[in-house]
């Protein structure tokens, strides 16, 4: 019994919440001696019993915890009779009752003794054992009674039943049905809402997966479907309204019109709210859709692209399906200039040695082409078909937005040895073969494959005067607020004064006009309409109208480099060979130098195969004679010429392709663009011996040696040739028929990296054996390597302050015992396992060491036409101008300075790479004594300085003239220009011409695309599209400031014109009696705003403040634009002041000159309204158009008119009388002439900075 005290107590059962009848099972022990039987008995009915759910366990007489459980449950003190409690629902035991038959008996005779008690019957001592509820109970099982004590009867038990077997009494107790169905049906609604919200809304899991080859893969992945869209045919209504309304001042518009369907509280004509408010929305939502549908054909366009998919079923071995169909583990073709469609790994190319160069322009920003492989063994198979009948599969990262690295692995499924990928392994989706076939497995589909996810969702941009406005309707709000309980409180609150109040409301809503909304939306769409129609921009699109007037408040543009600043054309511009220097103007003397040593080449190549032919007759250990080999002063004229050509014929990483070769390899050519006009891929007429004329196609993974290349086939030394092994030169000769080829052996070659900053080849030529080391790389690196000299640093400064990217060049002949000595310990390195890239990297530096120096060059990437004017026009203005690039930290150095980016008084500060807290802090505290200089800094050190020190690092970046971002993302990209609205509080604008652009441009402020070689995809995202980034200077300083001069104006005129018919309002109610009665009644409301004053108005649209000339010439205005002192707190004031005198000085005059009837005064006030507003848009126009005079000359007549025919608003006669003519003039001087004065006065002795110009 000791045993029997610790009691295991567990919660009741989830499903007791639903259940439509519980029973409460409370059992007890019975006395020893039939412990053990009625123990096995529980125990097999137990077993036996479906719906139990709970494990039994005894209780003992005086269990104390048990039974002090009980009481504080049911508020009884059930004795020691405590036992275990459980819920069970009817349904369990009917299932329990059916499942065991032998027990069907004993279910029965429970029910027949079923006993019911009184309430008093549960009276009891509750102590000693073998205590039952409220009763004492022997050891006979059949005389065993039970009480249930009184209020839980009472509380609706339904009865209870004594086991005859083990004593044991269950109490059954009805609940309320229909509750508990409620209940089960709520549970169901919420399960299945959460269910769906998890499905719909949920984040989808991104996580690594198992791509078949040759099976069928049954996981599901997203289509491959692009979409640009804003919204769908279920959300376009509710998100335009919800976009349009949660503007305070469209929801202000909005309620008073409903109110009008209230007839207490009508005032005027239905349409006099609703017809402005409608047309609002009618023309924003026809807008959105017009928008939404381009963006739905665009992406249909891109979705409906066909492309061949292996398949085994169909007799051609392929089938043409649209991109949107492609599933992870399909196998597809892409040909030369076709865009891929879907990240794929690459399993075959055209070419045997399973490479295959790809353009990632419109990824990342980079025009260089780039490498990619094939997997080993997949390149092997010798038909695309054989890959269906390999058994194989891909480990495959989950996917992520970085977009320089991959980790994957090729498994076969016969245990063959793994095969680890990487990036070189992959074509990313939106990047497009340049030449050849690529055949490749689908490993991310639409939002998984890393361009989607490096870009941002397209958001509504709401402009800053639209915010500035929607604050300034809050003020007039409150205004009208206090006003009505002014006017209430002079009334009194007796009777329904709720009523009075909101009529109150309505009687001064006009103090913010409906047709404020209407205005702007129309300004905004002349503004765009005069961006569009400039002769001096053509090619200018607007695709946002609702932000045109941001442009007039930037202050920090931030440009992509390539295809923006750039033209993406590299030209070779000039040489130094140590002595003397070549440029443009004499390239033509070294190709006549080159062609008089042909003769000499010609000559020892003929001594060279004499040699040859006796050597191998004779065997004779002789060897021919190296060319121009000796004492360097017997040397022949030229020869530094010859050796710098030939280094520069040598020294890179250029292939040569025909057009009719690279047809051999492609079997169908695309549509896509791009092809030949790729900066890396240059066409060339080539003249072989004996041969027409072919042309060629060179292609590389860097546009400066394509540059390198085309200029020493302009001096006579042409690339004809070259595979992994081999390379051929053409050397031209004076006669065209007899032109040289120079046969080489490539040995080794050392790619360029960003660490080592150069680039190395070693070559054998063929007919002499002479090997030679030739290396080329930056100045700062090499000027270490090559020999003592005292002209290198000094030169190469000269050309970096000219803009050029320079390359320093050098050779170092290698004997046959140095090579193989070099070759051993190279290969031993590669083979090392531990510290491989440091072995090799130390093996190869043994080699550079006393190069010979032979040129240095000098390479420009070719600006767009009017950069340098552009951005120091912007500098002038006060915009800084910050270059994010995803090239190289070197490029993007030569370009901030020859595009003058950085003025020629700033220095340039390069904040070195930095990967710990450490190097950041000291990094940022050497830029911070550095004042006035530009900033450098490559992508990684960005996102170590502000993982660790963002507040610090921004402060310094914005306070920098310039700043350069290298080595930057997309992500990146939008990430900085977030960065700089969330520290500044400034306008940005994003200018960029690639895909690799498009997340900057859609996060600024404004985002301007230019249409250029990298195709139209930033140029659609864009705000403005613009075919050279020089039109964005006009952009800014022209139109920017007209569109907010002109839009700041309209606002706050429309505003005063509200202003002043509430204050005639409230004076006319003050006067009358507090009365809520409506002044004007009708049409002259609608008319008030819109035939009398419309069009003068309206008209402010073509104000402009100085001319084209004057904005450009003095940039220097811009700078107040962007203090928002155009539209501002204090001018708003100024209108309201202005307002209120006006509208005093009307009504008050109309009230004391008026004579008779209550008719004269609506006449004489509100013809002294009309021509007042008429004279105030004359007095707010600072230079005049034809167009504004029409206008208001329209506008008088149609008054002039309305006074002869409108007789219910206007006495015929007293209008032609000569009493209300002199009244109205006079009521209109009054009101006007101050304001004249108070300008002129302002002009002539604080006049603003533009009139100090003119």
């Amino acid at each position: 019994m000791a045993d029997n005290n610790n009691v295991p107590l567990r919660d009741f059962d989830e499903e007791s919440e639903t259940d439509s009848e519980t029973e409460l099972l409370i059992r007890r022990d019975v006395p020893s001696g039939s412990g053990s039987n009625n123990n096995l008995g529980r125990a097999k009915r137990r077993k036996s019993s479906m719906g139990y759910s709970g494990v039994d366990a005894d209780v003992g007489a005086g269990s104390s915890a048990a039974g002090s459980f009980l009481g504080n449950l049911f508020g009884h003190s059930l004795g020691s009779a405590a036992g275990q409690i459980r819920y069970r629902n009817e349904r369990s035991r009917e299932r329990a009752k059916n499942s065991n038959s032998s027990h069907s008996s004993s279910s029965v005779s429970k029910l027949a003794q079923l006993t019911h008690t009184s309430s008093g019957a549960g009276s009891g001592s509750g102590s000693g054992a073998g205590v039952g509820i409220g009763g004492t109970t022997t050891g006979d099982s059949a005389a065993t009674s039970g009480a249930v004590p009184g209020d839980l009867t009472n509380g609706g038990a339904h009865g209870a039943v004594v086991d005859p077997e083990n004593g044991s009494s269950t109490v059954f107790y009805q609940h309320n049905r229909r509750k508990s169905k409620s209940r089960s049906i709520g549970n169901i609604c919420k399960v299945c809402l959460c269910s769906c919200w998890r499905k719909w809304f949920r984040p989808r899991e991104l996580r690594a997966r198992t791509v078949n080859l040759g099976r069928v893969n049954t996981e599901k992945f997203p289509p491959n479907e692009i979409r640009n869209q804003k919204y769908n045919f279920i959300t376009f209504l509710p998100l335009v309204l919800f976009e349009q309304f949660r503007f305070f001042l469209n929801l202000y518009f909005l309620l008073m019109a409903l109110s009008q369907f209230i007839p207490d509280i009508r005032i005027g004509y239905p349409y006099t709210y609703w017809g402005p408010l409608g047309f609002v929305l009618m023309v924003t939502i026809c807008r959105e859709a017009v928008d939404d549908l381009r963006r739905h054909q665009r992406d249909h366009e891109v979705n409906s692209q066909k492309y061949k998919r292996l398949s085994a079923t169909n007799a051609g071995g392929y089938e043409m399906v649209p991109s949107s169909k492609l599933k992870v583990g399909d196998v597809i073709i892409v040909e030369k200039n076709e865009r891929v469609p879907a990240d794929l790994i690459l399993l075959r190319t055209s070419d045997r040695s399973g490479s295959v160069f790809v353009r990632t322009d419109q990824l990342d920003g980079e025009t260089d082409w780039k490498p990619r492989l094939a997997v080993p063994y997949t390149q092997k198979l010798s038909r695309d078909s054989e890959l269906h009948s390999i058994d194989a599969s891909f480990y495959v990262e989950k996917p992520q937005n970085d977009i320089h690295s991959f980790i994957a692995t090729f498994c076969m499924t016969d245990g063959s040895e793994d095969t680890g990928l990487s990036v070189e392994n992959t074509l990313w989706a939106n990047t497009v073969v340049a030449a050849g076939t690529a055949t490749g497995i689908v490993i991310y589909t639409g939002c998984e494959t890393r361009s989607v996810m490096n870009n941002s969702q397209p958001r509504s941009k709401v402009g800053l005067l639209d915010m500035e406005i929607n604050g300034l309707t809050k003020v007039l709000f409150c205004a009208v607020l206090g006003l009505s309980l002014v006017m209430m409180m002079l009334k009194g609150f007796g009777g329904p004064w709720y009523r009075y109040m909101f009529r109150f409301v309505l009687l001064f809503s006009y103090i913010i006009p409906i047709s404020l909304r209407v205005n702007l939306d129309m300004g905004k769409a002349f503004y765009s309409w005069q961006m569009q129609n400039d002769s001096n921009i053509q090619g200018t699109v607007v695709r946002s109208t609702t932000i045109p007037e941001e442009l007039g408040r930037i202050s920090y543009v931030l440009t992509d480099k390539t295809g923006t600043l750039t033209q993406n054309e590299m030209v070779f511009k000039k040489i130094h060979l140590g002595i003397v220097s070549h440029d443009a103007d004499t390239f033509h003397h070294i190709g006549q130098m080159i062609q008089k040593l042909s003769g000499n080449i010609l000559q020892q190549q003929q001594q060279q195969g004499s040699v040859s032919s006796s050597s191998s007759g004779g065997e004779s250990n002789n060897k021919p004679p190296i060319m121009f080999a000796g004492n360097r002063m017997r040397r022949p004229e030229g020869w530094r010429e010859w050796e710098a050509v030939r280094a520069l014929a040598l020294c890179h990483n250029v292939t040569p392709v025909s057009d009719d070769e690279d047809n051999r390899s492609v079997s169908t050519a695309s549509t896509v663009t791009g092809g030949n006009n790729s900066p890396t891929k240059s066409v060339i007429n080539i003249e072989a011996p004996g041969s027409t004329d072919t042309e060629h196609q060179y292609q590389a993974a860097s546009p400066d040696e394509i540059a390198l290349v085309k200029w020493t086939e302009q001096v006579g030394l042409t690339l004809i040739a070259r595979d992994l092994n081999t390379m051929t030169l053409q050397v031209k000769t004076p006669n065209d028929d007899n032109d040289i080829l120079l046969h080489y052996q490539i040995l080794q070659l050392f790619p360029f990296t960003s660490e080592s900053k150069r680039m190395g080849i070693i070559v054998r030529e063929s007919k002499t054996g002479q090997i030679t080391f030739y290396l080329k790389g930056a100045d700062v690196v090499m000027s270490s390597i090559v020999q003592y000299n005292d002209w290198l640093s000094e030169e190469s400064g000269n050309m970096a302050r000219e803009g050029l990217r320079t390359l320093v060049v050098a050779k170092k002949v290698l004997t046959e015992e140095q090579y193989s000595d070099f070759e051993m310990r190279y290969n031993a390195a590669r083979l090392s396992i531990t510290d491989r890239v440091a072995k090799v990297a130390a093996v190869t530096e043994s080699l550079e060491r006393e190069l010979e120096l032979l040129c240095l060059t000098g390479v420009e990437d070719r600006l767009q036409e009017n950069v340098r004017p552009t951005l120091e026009l912007l500098r002038n203005a006060g915009v800084r101008v910050w270059m994010l690039t995803g090239d190289k930290l070197e490029t993007a150095c030569c370009i901030a300075k020859s595009s003058q980016l950085i003025g020629r008084n700033q220095g340039l500060h390069v904040l070195r790479s930095v990967k710990t807290r450490t190097d950041a802090h000291q990094e940022l505290n050497s830029f911070r004594r550095k004042q006035g200089h530009a900033l450098v800094i490559s992508g990684e050190s960005l996102e170590v300085c502000l993982q660790y020190y963002r507040p610090e690092f921004l402060e310094l970046a914005t306070a920098s003239p310039a700043v350069v971002c290298c080595r930057c993302s997309p992500t990146q990209k939008a990430q900085v220009v977030a960065l700089i609205q969330k520290h500044t509080g400034k306008r940005t604008c994003a200018v960029g011409d690639g895909g690799n652009d498009v997340s900057m441009i859609q996060q600024a402020d404004a985002g301007v695309g230019i249409e250029g070689r990298e195709g139209r995809q930033a140029s659609l995202a864009g705000d403005f599209s613009i075919p050279q980034f020089s039109h964005i200077a006009k952009l800014l300083l022209i139109h920017g400031r007209r569109s907010y001069k002109r839009s700041a104006a309209l606002s706050q005129f429309v505003i005063h014109r509200g202003l002043i018919i509430t204050t005639l309002q409230a004076v006319f109610s003050a006067v009358f009696y507090l009365s809520s009665v409506a002044l004007y009644q009708g049409f002259l409301m609608v008319g008030y705003s819109t035939l009398y004053t419309m069009f003068p108005v309206f008209s402010l649209v073509l104000d402009q403040d100085i001319t084209s000339e004057t904005a450009v010439t003095y940039p220097e205005l811009y700078k107040d634009l962007s203090k928002g002192r155009s539209l501002s707190y204090k001018t708003f004031f100024i209108w309201v002041l202005i307002s209120i005198y006006q509208g005093g000085v009307i009504m008050y005059g109309a009230l004391i000159l008026f004579v008779d009837e209550f008719i004269h005064i609506v006449a004489i006030s509100f013809s002294a309204l009309i021509m007042t507003e008429l004279i105030m848009v004359a007095l707010t126009v600072r230079t005049w158009h034809r167009l504004m005079v029409l206008a208001e000359l329209f506008s008088l007549a149609l008054y002039l008119i309305s006074l002869a025919v409108l007789h219910e608003y206007f006495d015929w006669e007293f209008i032609w009388s000569y009493d209300f003519l002199w009244k109205v003039s006079l009521i209109t001087l009054v009101s006007c002439l101050p304001l004249y004065i108070i300008k002129f006065l302002r002009k002539k002795c604080s006049p603003p900075s533009y009139l100090k110009l003119s």
